[in-house]
């Protein structure tokens, strides 16, 4: 007889996205695009505060966030354990962030998104971030109207890691090098957009980075690529060099910490029941039934 060959671990899968979730995702960014976007639109007579329209941005955003929660619940994406792994995530990427705010834009919570937006998914890594942001920014006291466009930024930022390719087949010094790479362009991408949360509300600055309200798009956004290499480039570049460290360095053993949890929590695994005592399918071949406590009874005649 041969041994039976040892069982290969369940590979750890990314959450789902039902139609449901994918549907509340798609309103939130579309909500997001035009909050980010519209000053750029508007004529110069209009009022171009970001510090007016956040309130309303933020009063629509946490019930959307909330409603991809659920749906994603609904779809059967995510279940108690799920919840908990979010919450456990989001509390240390909040405990992270303060390491290193305000020093040249060194932030170590920017690595944690990505490696969990790749473990988990994007449905879970845009939830991540936007929940990760806004509980650092109530424990830094970062609270203020830029506040639900960072959640929005950093949602983003973790859904795109979960939508890097290769989930199942990319593994090793590959998949870190593409980790590493998303880190590095993304924290670039994110100090951009947050950029034009505060470059229109922002008077006189100089005549070719300053934001014209009604002037043709084409002009104001080069503008404002010369506003963001004259003032951000060197910020951004700390985060993005910090990202890609910590995920070189760390990002393998992470990596493997959080399949190993999704494997032990079985997101995904389907719940059966066995037949019943009784039923007459749990007879063994001799026709011996296990009786209760261990009493064993012959079969009947």
């Amino acid at each position: 007889m041969t041994a039976p060959r040892p069982s290969r671990p369940r590979p750890a899968r990314p959450l789902r996205i039902g139609p449901r979730a994918a549907a509340a995702l798609i309103l939130v960014t579309l909500i997001g695009v035009a909050a980010f976007g519209w000053p750029l639109l508007a004529d110069a007579r209009s009022g171009l505060a970001h510090s007016q329209d956040a309130p309303w941005l933020f009063a629509a955003l946490l019930p959307l966030l909330v409603g991809v929660v659920v749906a994603t619940i609904a779809d059967d994406g995510m279940d108690a354990k799920a919840v908990a792994m979010l919450g456990v995530l989001a509390a240390v990427g909040a405990a992270l962030r303060p390491l290193g705010a305000g020093t040249a834009g060194l932030e170590p919570m920017f690595f944690l998104m990505v490696l969990s937006g790749r473990v988990l998914g994007p449905g879970f890594g845009f939830v991540l971030g936007a929940v990760t942001m806004f509980a650092s920014s109530l424990l830094t006291g970062g609270v203020g109207p830029w506040m639900p466009f960072q959640m929005l930024a950093m949602a983003w930022f973790s859904l795109g890691a979960g939508l890097l390719p290769g989930a199942e087949r990319i593994r090793g010094r590959a998949e870190l090098a593409m980790l590493a790479l998303y880190g590095f362009l993304g924290s670039f991408a994110y100090g951009t957009v947050m950029n034009l949360q505060g470059w229109v509300i922002l008077q006189g600055m100089g005549q070719g980075i300053s934001f014209r309200p009604g002037d043709p798009v084409p002009a104001n956004l080069a503008r404002f690529l010369a506003y963001c290499l004259a003032t951000s480039v060197g910020w951004d570049l700390g985060r993005a060099a910090l990202t890609v460290v910590l995920t070189l360095t760390l990002g393998a053993t992470l990596l493997k910490a959080l399949r190993r949890a999704t494997r032990r929590a079985a997101f995904d695994a389907p719940v059966t029941f066995d037949a019943g005592v009784g039923s007459g399918r749990d007879l063994p071949p001799d026709g011996v039934r296990a009786g209760t406590e261990g009493e064993i009874r012959a079969p009947e005649r």
